[in-house]
């Protein structure tokens, strides 16, 4: 009885991925980097830094966007604890950096049951697609965007990284972040995906269930572990 009110597949591996975004202050946005990429170890010894990148096109300016990956919340825990008494953290990075930094938000994500997080073949850029559906979760729309997702993947133009829904913050929310060997390459797959019958079925199929979107396109940082 109980399986059949399920909005989704269980969770059963404890992993997640905070995504952060911070909003620099107008001209401050370069020596933000670097100061990041000059103290990045101090931070990525206490947990895994996923990708580390500044955002060119879609919203704001002045922004980048990093994900960092944790065992489970108790793992999260252990590490926010580390950096509060990490004193060589605090006064390399924390103290200059928080004058720079206009705004802050994060989101609690999961890789959806179908999806391993895949690195890409050599360096690029990055394009991070948000979607908003309707509230019922997977179970109301779940099939429909996997659909959608692997008709894109199936025709090849561009790689697929991970696809995340959220756990905290807006709820309903799928991130799917993909990689393209440079922005025109981007370009011309989305141009040969929208005369493609089967990605239009697919996504028509979808939208039925969407609320909104938006996108970002993506720079990877030198420090980046995805490039």
């Amino acid at each position: 009885v109980c399986s059949s009110f399920a909005t989704g597949p269980r969770q059963y591996d404890g992993t997640f991925y905070e995504f952060r975004t911070y909003c620099l202050k107008p001209s401050k946005m370069n020596e933000f980097l670097e100061n990041v990429k000059k103290n990045i170890h101090l931070r990525t010894s206490h947990s895994e830094l996923v990708g580390f990148w500044s955002v060119e096109f879609g919203g704001r300016m002045n922004k980048v966007f990093h994900i960092w990956k944790y065992d489970n919340f108790a793992h999260r825990i252990e590490v926010r604890k580390a950096l509060a008494k990490d004193k060589e953290w605090q006064e390399q990075f924390i103290i200059p950096n928080l004058p720079l930094i206009d705004k802050q938000e994060f989101d609690i994500t999961y890789l959806v049951p179908w999806c391993k997080l895949e690195k890409p073949p050599k360096e690029g850029v990055y394009e991070l697609a948000i979607f908003q559906m309707k509230p019922g979760g997977p179970a109301l729309w779940g099939d429909a965007f996997k659909r959608a997702i692997n008709a894109h993947v199936n025709l090849g133009y561009t790689k697929l990284v991970g696809v995340f829904h959220t756990e905290y913050g807006e709820l309903n929310r799928v991130h799917v972040l993909w990689w393209n060997e440079s922005m025109d390459s981007r370009a011309a797959g989305r141009h040969r995906s929208h005369e493609d019958p089967r990605v239009v079925a697919a996504v028509r199929e979808s939208v039925n269930y969407l609320v909104s979107q938006q996108n970002m396109l993506l720079i990877p940082a030198s420090f980046s572990p995805l490039k």
